[in-house]
């Protein structure tokens, strides 16, 4: 009886229904929408700092900044160049690796951390700067002024304290300078760190025996910037080195621009058994702020730095369509579901008032007001099902939109841990019988990194079971409002309205 009532009334009030569902729907619809977006941009995040973690790294170590005022007893970095014969065409090329923000740990911090509660493994790499210097000294040549007698005097001076018979004419330096980065791995335990963001394109990544081996991994896009491909060689100061493989990584930009093994990249940088960051994976991702207080009471003088830190550090659009997705996407969800139940359920409590003969007839009949009140709530039920439906139709047509539009947005991460000489660069120094000397100041690395992210809107299985509880919570809602008016209502109510 009471189903195909239920039916009839359905039925029968088919546009009443409709409109119904409709305000609930449109609630629903966009609660999916934002909640899919602000997936996506979790999504996009995530891909942010993977180029700068890597897969399965929890957080990483590195050494604590020197206070304000030192030097922390690093020497500005310098190019040298000694004479080649008296040849008027001296060509020059030097090599000068540098660990990028000149702050290393001892390798015997990997282990240390490896060993603290809640650490399930750690990994040391050593992150270097190469700056290739490439060109040549021109000597001058000395012309005399015309007419101006004997070539007596000296070079670029008069003779005998008259006036300059000439001068020294052309001549001095061309050089080209090329920087890029290097990384050194840890071979054996290639499952953590910044070359796991990465996928082998071309050729093999490392072997385990190459612990110590002349073979390296370049990235995709500095390979064809350099023309390189599996079997070339590449040359830092002075030693050769294999490719083996050629890495794309997933976020389309790379942690380096080569990848070497460990103590290779430690013999070029003259940093015997140290590292710059030790990457971390936790035994339980839940517990991860617990294993950082740990780590930074234990193992003195490094700073630990988890995805969060890193994530709350984004800046860009990504950052600001975040922010609008969390904050205004979601109260405006909060708030347009809320005026849909208000409308539900004043339409539904509307449709009761213009059914006071019928209810009031069937409490004549003998229909208990607890009966006609689960009548009413069955009715707003269907209801806030079909809207439930409807809104989950909306939301997954609006959820595919965002996700085919895929529009880009810009994101930096990190900030800049400040300079300590800027780019200085220079050459100075005596004739060209003495060594000729440059040096290039290099301050601390900013540990930044832009990346350009493609927007989706991934709808989980959750999302859409949030979707259907608010269409039974909005029909629920309704029926509460329609069945306590409905409740209301007393037999002598339907004799009034009969005509």
């Amino acid at each position: 009886m009471f189903f195909t009532y239920l039916r009839r009334e359905l039925r029968r009030r088919r546009k009443a229904a409709l409109v119904v569902a409709s305000g609930l729907a449109l609630g629903i619809a966009l609660v999916i929408v934002v909640s899919s977006v602000s997936a996506g941009m979790g999504q996009a995040q995530d891909k942010v700092l993977q180029s700068l973690y890597g897969l399965g790294t929890d957080m990483t170590v590195t050494k604590a900044e020197a206070p304000a005022g030192t030097t922390g007893g690093n020497a500005r970095p310098k190019f040298q160049f000694g004479a080649k014969g008296s040849s008027d065409d001296s060509k020059q090329s030097s090599d000068r690796v540098m660990v990028q923000g000149f702050q290393t740990l001892s390798s015997a911090t990997v282990g240390k951390v490896g060993e603290q509660s809640g650490v399930s493994s750690a990994v040391g790499g050593l992150s270097l700067n190469v700056l290739k210097v490439n060109g040549q000294f021109k000597r001058g040549e000395y012309k005399q002024r015309a007419g101006g007698g004997g070539a007596t005097g000296r070079r670029g001076g008069g003779g005998g304290g008259g006036a300059p018979q000439g001068e020294v004419q052309g001549g001095g330096a061309n050089f080209d300078v090329d920087s890029y980065t290097v990384y050194g791995t840890d071979v054996a335990h290639l499952g953590l760190g910044p070359l796991t963001s990465s996928k082998i394109s071309s050729g093999r990544t490392f072997t385990s025996a190459e612990t110590d081996a002349k073979v390296a991994v370049a990235d995709a896009s500095y390979a064809k910037k350099k023309k390189l491909k599996v079997g070339s060689t590449v040359t830092i100061s002075s030693v050769t080195y294999k490719i083996v493989g050629i890495a794309t990584p997933d976020s389309g930009d790379a942690a380096a621009n080569l990848y070497l093994p460990l103590k290779q990249a430690q013999t070029l940088a003259g940093a015997k058994d140290k590292v710059t960051t030790v990457y971390v994976e936790a035994t339980d991702s839940k517990q991860i702020s617990g294993v950082k207080s740990t780590i930074q009471k234990n193992v003195p003088g490094t700073t630990v730095t988890t995805s969060a830190d890193l994530a709350d550090t984004v800046s860009g659009s990504l950052s600001t369509a975040s922010n609008l997705a969390t904050n205004v996407g979601k109260w405006l969800s909060i708030a347009v579901l809320i005026a849909a139940f208000l409308v539900a359920g004043l339409l539904t409590s509307s449709a009761v008032s213009r059914r006071v003969r019928e209810f009031g007839t069937l409490k004549a009949l003998g229909w208990k007001s607890s009966r006609v009140t689960r009548q009413v709530v069955g009715e707003a039920l269907v209801n806030g099902l079909l809207g439930g439906v409807i809104g989950i139709a909306l939301g997954l047509a609006g959820a595919y939109i965002v996700t085919a539009i895929s529009p880009t947005l810009s994101a930096s991460v990190g900030s800049s841990a400040g300079s300590s000489g800027g780019a200085r660069g220079g050459f100075g120094g005596g004739g060209f019988g003495g060594g000729m000397r440059g040096g290039f100041g290099g301050g601390r690395q900013a540990a930044s990194k832009a990346l350009d992210i493609a927007l989706t809107a991934p709808v989980s299985v959750s999302v859409i079971g949030l979707a259907v509880a608010l269409a039974v919570a909005g029909g629920l809602i309704a029926g509460g409002f329609g069945g306590w008016r409905a409740a209301r209502l007393r037999p002598a109510d339907a004799l009034r309205r009969v005509e």
